[in-house]
């Protein structure tokens, strides 16, 4: 019998940890800045609902790790380049450490900051294939709109139809999905909410947990978009959320194996108080 339980215990362990998204977080604790600030970026691998593994960015197949493919911001339509300003470090989730990268940034005037990173396929050895998540994430100083709803010509990207910044809890986002400037239809989309609070200066997750899945399938809500690319999403809770549109990218194979290159954009919800 206990041999039983252990077996059950194993595969159920295998089988969460593969129903559970891997979602490449661009995080900094808020969105919506009051004045010109320094802000502290964050890169990590994880899965931010669950939290329970915690990846090294660009790992391959035989164990070794790729660096960062591309990664800049575009403020007022100028683009500056960020990759070699990028220091690696070691986040620290619920369960396990993994390798990521870090900067602080100097947004230094008013309106809109987007960022938008390029990470090198990471090898997801269950699935015996490689996921490469091109990630965006925008930031506001005070309330001036300016760069939010830009295309930035990622070869998957979601683009905002709606400010990723001034969003209320209860309210919906928008956006369209795209493929090398296309819209990409009926495109499947995964959405996680970042549940564990980040401790910025220690680099690591709250293991508590701010809500509890009812059942698995509330961990990684999936959506699709409509005929247009398009698709509405509504947010029940403040806080960051994830989307990423999985395969929307013309790449399908890297180093020989099956490569999922996915468009991801985080967005920050707040309460109406």
């Amino acid at each position: 019998m206990f041999k039983k339980v252990v077996i059950s215990s194993v595969v159920a362990g295998f089988l969460a940890s593969s129903a559970f998204a891997h979602f490449q977080m661009l995080y900094t604790p808020e969105s919506a800045l009051e004045k010109p600030a320094t802000i502290p970026l964050k890169l990590v691998f994880t899965h931010p609902f669950a939290d329970e593994h915690t990846m090294d960015m660009g790992l391959q197949f035989d164990k070794s790790r790729e660096g960062i493919v591309d990664f800049f911001v575009l403020h007022k339509e100028k683009k500056t380049e960020l990759k070699g300003k990028l220091k690696e470090m070691k986040f620290k989730g619920s369960h396990n450490e993994g390798i990521g990268y870090e900067m602080d940034y100097q947004a230094r005037s008013m309106g809109d900051y987007v960022f938008a990173l390029t990470p090198a396929p990471y090898y997801e050895a269950n699935e015996e294939s490689y996921i490469q998540q091109i990630t965006k994430m925008v930031l506001n100083v005070a309330g001036a709109p300016t760069d939010w709803d830009a295309e930035l010509g990622l070869k998957a990207e979601i683009v905002p139809l709606m400010k990723p910044y001034s969003i209320w809890a209860g309210s919906t986002f928008t956006g369209i999905v795209k493929s090398e400037g296309k819209p990409v239809p009926f495109a499947e989309i995964e959405v996680e909410y970042l549940n564990h609070d980040v401790d910025i200066k220690k680099n690591m997750t709250n293991k508590k947990g701010k809500v509890e899945a009812p059942q698995d399938s509330f961990v990684t809500l999936t959506i699709k978009a409509n005929e247009r690319g398009e698709f509405t999403f509504g947010i029940p809770r403040a806080g960051w959320w994830g989307f990423a549109a999985l395969g929307v990218g013309p790449d399908k194979e890297y180093k020989g194996k099956e490569l999922s290159q996915d468009a991801v954009i985080w967005i920050q919800a707040k309460d109406m108080k």
